[in-house]
């Protein structure tokens, strides 16, 4: 089988077949087919597409280029949520307690953040003690017993899709439909999961900024999903402003917690119900999703949610205390009020450039290497839709410098205020089953 032969296929517009597909990642890993031959391939996806059968095909070899995690000894069916990410998205957080408090196991690896504010491990970080690394036979048995345990990726995970979306960063093909989704689907397969819920975002402050193109995303996903074992559903969400108040990893911990006790951003609460009652649908816990969310609810209300994230923080060795007690979290030395400069109702919120702010102030990594300040962050106090006054608060900045000139400036640029009254953009889209 000979490199150049499948790259003239793809470029003819042709199906590549298993065989094929499975040759290239096989040998493309091990750095046996050059860069040069695999970005003409990229290429040639990105220009001629590929058939859902391909997709399928080119996720499994990505699966199967390196380590596969087990999770037989976990009792139940195991379903995963993943987002493609955006501003101030807790789901995370809320979700892993809440649906583990109605019986379905949360057996989730979660990675470090790289942009505006940290990811999962990260935040979970800014509470004392806890433990993001714990050996493959405690993981099992905290599942088993508490129905929830959070890492920290491990192991050599798809080392073929680590090397071919570093080529597809310097080559402009990152934005290739069934190379983003062979991507994510190849590391949630990869982790074990049985089920998987997606939440796909889209607006401003997504990777997906037009509708259209997070609906084909969360297709393919869903159909690669389908075709490899694993019943998946796509929930397709705005991200045209940030999810919730709280940009920032302490902050979003505090967050979490207002959410589970049934406080929280009612875009925040929402989306997590919407998200946590596909999930227990899956999971076969409850029978419909309208039952799933009336449970998810209950667990809210009666407190139930509110105690397993606690009973999770401490059996990972973190100071559950925080819960009741949120300023024993991380703190920022100075906090400073950004105001309304008008009368009038927000228009619109940038998204990116709330991240970016909150990025600048540490909350997030320019590089793998950065380190993150655990304690700053943005706090909106007015999202789109909203009235407000001159000399209103519109963010609160938490941060460790006294200067936040820069900060100062991009927010400002991402608030827009009008004079009538504009109704914020629908929380969720759409959602596709397989």
């Amino acid at each position: 089988m000979r490199m150049v032969d499948i790259i003239e296929k793809k470029r003819d517009g042709h199906e590549l077949s298993k065989e094929e597909i499975y040759f290239v990642v096989k040998d493309y890993t091990k750095g046996e087919i050059p860069d040069y031959q695999m970005s003409a391939l990229a290429m040639a996806i990105y220009f001629k597409d590929m058939t859902t059968t391909e997709r399928v095909h080119l996720t499994m070899a990505m699966v199967e280029s390196g380590d596969q995690i087990d999770l037989s000894d976990i009792n139940g069916i195991k379903v995963d949520k993943h987002s493609t990410g955006g501003v101030g998205d807790t789901t995370t957080l809320i979700l892993a307690p809440l649906v583990a408090a109605v019986g379905v196991p949360v057996a989730k690896m979660s990675g470090r953040g790289l942009g505006h504010t940290g990811g999962t491990i990260d935040k979970l970080e800014s509470i004392d003690g806890f433990k993001v690394e714990i050996d493959s036979e405690t993981f099992n048995r905290l599942v088993n017993e508490n129905k929830i345990a959070v890492v920290g990726q491990s192991g050599n995970l798809t080392p073929a899709d680590k090397k071919l979306y570093g080529l597809r960063d310097v080559t402009a093909t990152v934005n290739s439909i069934p190379l983003i989704a062979s991507s994510i689907m190849s590391k949630k397969i990869a982790s074990g999961a049985d089920a998987i819920v997606l939440d796909v975002k889209t607006g401003s402050g997504a990777f997906m900024k037009d509708l259209e193109e997070a609906k084909a995303l969360a297709e393919a996903m869903v159909q690669i999903g389908k075709g490899s074992g694993r019943n998946t559903i796509a929930v397709i969400s705005d991200m045209s402003q940030p999810l919730g108040f709280a940009i920032g990893n302490a902050l979003e911990v505090k967050e979490a917690i207002d959410t589970l006790k049934g406080e929280g951003p009612a875009d925040l609460h929402e989306l997590c119900l919407t998200l946590g009652s596909q999930m227990v649908y899956l999971s076969g816990v409850a029978s419909s999703i309208e039952e799933g969310r009336t449970m998810l609810e209950e667990a809210i209300t009666t407190g139930k949610a509110l105690e397993t994230f606690k009973t999770f923080i401490s059996a990972q060795g973190g100071d559950a205390s925080v819960v009741d007690n949120p300023t024993k979290l991380p703190t920022a030395a100075y906090t400073f009020e950004i105001e309304a400069k008008e009368d009038g109702y927000v228009s619109e919120i940038v998204a990116d450039e709330i991240g970016i702010a909150a990025s600048i102030l540490g909350a997030g990594r320019t590089t793998k290497e950065s380190t993150i300040d655990l304690a700053v962050g943005l706090v909106l106090n007015k999202k789109v839709g909203d009235k407000v006054h001159k000399g209103e608060s519109l963010v609160t900045v938490y941060s460790n410098h006294e200067s936040v000139a820069s900060v100062v400036e991009r927010i400002d640029r991402s608030y827009h205020i009008v004079k009538n009254k504009v109704e914020s953009k629908p929380l969720v889209y759409d959602i596709i089953y397989g």
